[in-house]
């Protein structure tokens, strides 16, 4: 293992324990009980807020609350449901869809491995890490729009392509921290590492951050000013 590897791993391992005391709550924030209801979740999510989501899945599950009744729903009405959500009409499909498919191919079961829950409508490769790190209790990396945008900005990536910025991840983040990676990431994101506004001079992790340790204070930023 190289010396340049090795020492990434322990920034890694540094910045998961520092976010880890700022986020000790940090864990999935799609609203679930079960790994259809996450797989359900996962597929409305897609271009859609999460609380968004949360706001719509008791309704639909109130109206198909397994996957039988949602397998043989009516499109239409799933549409209406799921319509605020945006891109209603792909996203009904694929969850009626999805639950035929799980019925006839899997016995009724959400698969556990990434190849076959790829193979459902709706799915990819993000969904399908988010299913077997939360669900089913492996370590996946979530490459969500927060992990990519701030695993770069931490220097742990250069890349925009998620399944690269995995592949990276997985070379450095500790193994049994990487469906963890996700939650922070996504907890920083909604905190201090905000898109348009990073508030780096406040930020736990700012000395082992490759963007956040190549500032310099000036006297016009203080603390919780935007960089």
């Amino acid at each position: 293992m190289s010396g340049k590897r090795t020492k990434e791993q322990e920034r890694a391992r540094i910045v998961v324990s520092l976010l880890l005391k700022r986020y000790p709550q940090a864990e999935c924030t799609l609203t679930h009980a079960s790994p259809w209801e996450l797989l359900v979740g996962g597929i409305l999510a897609s271009q859609c807020t999460d609380e968004r989501v949360n706001k719509v899945t008791p309704v639909l599950f109130e109206r198909y609350p397994d996957l039988q009744s949602l397998a043989s729903a009516n499109r239409g009405d799933v549409e209406d449901i799921v319509r605020s959500c945006g891109l209603y009409k792909m996203k009904a499909k694929a969850l009626v869809n999805t639950s035929a498919m799980i019925l006839e191919r899997f016995g009724g079961q959400v698969p556990q491995t990434r190849k076959e829950l790829m193979e459902l409508p709706g799915v990819g490769r993000k969904i399908a890490n988010l299913i077997l790190g939360e669900a089913f209790g492996f370590q996946e990396i979530v490459v969500d729009t927060h992990c990519g945008r701030i695993s770069r900005l931490l220097g742990f990536t250069d890349s925009d392509n998620p399944v690269k910025v995995e592949k990276d991840l997985l070379e450095v983040v500790p193994e049994d921290s990487r469906t963890l990676w996700g939650h922070l990431m996504v907890a920083h994101g909604r905190d201090l590492c905000k898109a348009r506004c990073r508030i780096c001079f406040s930020c736990p992790v700012r000395l082992h951050c490759q963007y956040g340790s190549a500032l310099q204070p000036s006297s016009t930023i203080e603390e919780g000013d935007c960089v």
